[in-house]
């Protein structure tokens, strides 16, 4: 099914290992919080994580980017610790 509303989240970080650990740490989510009305994917690529929320309407486009955005801010500060 093809959703009406999409965005792109990208997230640059200073170095490829950390990007790796955070989509790394986004990857258990992919599925887990998708609902009937929007869904998501994380990519990474060099230094870039980039999150696609895609959603039937514009409240669960809302809602998705809220959720995702909390849980890039996580991971970030979990990496952190990692470096």
């Amino acid at each position: 099914m093809t959703r009406a509303h999409e965005t792109v989240l990208s997230f640059t970080f200073p170095s490829e290992r950390r990007a790796r650990v955070v989509a790394d740490a986004l990857g258990p989510e992919i599925g887990e919080i998708d609902d009937a009305r929007s869904a998501a994917t994380v990519d990474r690529e060099g230094d870039a994580v980039r999150i696609r929320v895609l959603a039937d309407d514009l409240v669960a486009l809302r809602a998705g980017v809220n959720s995702w955005s909390r849980l890039i801010a996580v991971a970030e500060r979990v990496g952190t610790g990692r470096d």
